[in-house]
């Protein structure tokens, strides 16, 4: 006899730990029972369904037939016809599966083709043990796939989020992170080039994808995305959170430094301020998440000019002449200032193309053209330049009558670049 009280007991469990509803629990054992029942009285072609009473914990068992004619089916005086002789595709007549509409109409008044005749069946308790065995193997791969349509569904759901997990293992550079109900995955591509995992830390990364496969739910996830960046600010900071300031723009080269674009839809509300945080610590903390990213947060405008001055921070630009046709800004910097436009193997000015999505060539006073960065490409054109960052501060420090070793405190306390609109500003 059936202890419901466990019964229930064990259906809260499996709704609890795998997410997987009642219902479908329910749906499952019914389909267990009815695969059971057949394999043991059933007969060849049969439909059999049972419905489970959880209250009482009886089963009733039914046999389903469906309305056909011979315009639908082959009926058993039809000849069989000779193989690729006819395209004719109805299967053969089964009195166990098929019911004629004529017969069915004096069952069930107004039968259409196709519909379902329902016949009662005798209650069966004793199964013998192939039938449980296929009950058990039934519920079992049921169950599965409701969890994992559960697992699909929730995962979805989060898809351009941020998920944390445990490291589970690192297979040939891939990484595998425990999220709880499923594990996912952090392709090589994926990671923030020098960092090192090891099994069990934590971490978190963005979700960038949600799959169904053949051995279940694929997630893959990024370290490196662009988007990971805004997510990890939205969370520091509760006036992003609140789309009170908004990143407009994020240009990134994971692991080595990214700029960040901010607004502020509050004139007295500070964007910059408000991502940098008190002494640092919001910015902070993210570059602490990004293994020590560097990060330059600038002002984002609508004015073009003003804002890819802007973007190319911290070196002073002179003038900025927009080309609409081309899309494209020359933008004019004193030679002092050359290195630190470009920055390391251009890679300020890269940054910075990709932020605005203008391609900027970078000139001197003179109107030779030193560097060209295109928004879509990854290279830059340098003309015979120094582009180092110890050339770009030596120059600036020349220039503003500083000796070289007053700036290595500088390069060691990692507080990110702000824009510089004017001297009395300074820098964050």
């Amino acid at each position: 006899m059936l202890d419901l009280k466990v019964f229930n007991s064990a259906l809260d469990q499996l709704e609890t730990e795998k997410g997987v509803s009642r219902d479908k629990i329910i749906e499952a054992i019914e389909q267990a029972l009815a695969a059971a029942y057949k394999k043991d009285y059933g007969k060849k072609g049969q439909i059999v369904r049972s419905h489970f009473d959880i209250a009482s914990g009886k089963t009733e068992f039914e046999q389903v037939k469906i309305v056909v004619d011979s315009s639908t089916v082959r009926m058993p005086e039809e000849k069989e016809p000779e193989e690729g002789a006819s395209d004719d595709l109805r299967p053969r007549f089964n009195a166990e599966h098929h019911i004629l509409i004529d017969d069915a109409r004096k069952i069930k008044k107004g039968a259409e083709l196709d519909d379902e005749i329902i016949f009662p069946l005798e209650a069966k308790d004793d199964y013998g043990r192939i039938a449980a065995q296929t009950a058990k193997q039934v519920i079992i791969q049921k169950i599965r796939e409701a969890e994992r349509q559960a697992v699909l569904a929730e995962f979805t759901q989060r898809t351009d989020d941020i998920v944390s997990g445990s490291i589970q293992r690192i297979e040939r550079g891939n990484v595998f992170i425990d999220l709880g109900r499923t594990v996912g995955l952090l392709p090589y591509e994926e990671q923030i080039p020098g960092e090192h995992y090891r099994q069990g830390g934590r971490i978190k990364a963005y979700i960038v994808s949600v799959t169904e496969g053949p051995r279940g739910v694929n997630v893959r996830l990024s370290r490196s995305h662009p988007e990971f960046l805004k997510k990890l600010f939205a969370i520091e900071t509760p006036e992003i959170a609140h789309a009170v300031v908004e990143i407009k723009s994020v240009a990134r080269e994971a692991g080595a430094r990214s700029k960040v674009a901010v607004t502020s839809h509050d004139p007295k509300v500070d964007p910059i301020g408000s991502c940098v945080g008190q002494r640092g610590v919001r910015v902070s903390t993210v570059m602490n998440e990004l293994a020590g990213e560097k990060i330059d947060i600038i002002e984002w405008s609508a004015d073009i000019s003003r804002f890819i001055s802007s973007s190319l921070s911290p070196a002073r630009i002179l003038n900025v002449s927009i080309d609409e046709t081309d899309h494209r800004a020359r933008v004019t910097v004193s030679e002092d200032q050359m290195s630190l436009a470009i920055g390391r193997g251009g890679q300020n000015v890269r940054l910075a193309a990709k932020l605005t999505g203008w391609r900027i060539d970078i000139e001197g006073t003179a109107g030779e053209t030193i560097a060209q960065s295109d928004a879509d490409e990854e290279e830059i054109n340098i003309e015979g330049k120094d582009v180092s960052e110890e050339s770009a501060l030596a120059e600036t420090l020349a220039a503003e009558g500083m000796p070289m070793e007053s700036t290595e405190k500088e390069e060691n306390h990692e507080v990110p670049h702000a824009p510089v609109e004017d001297e009395e500003k300074g820098k964050i």
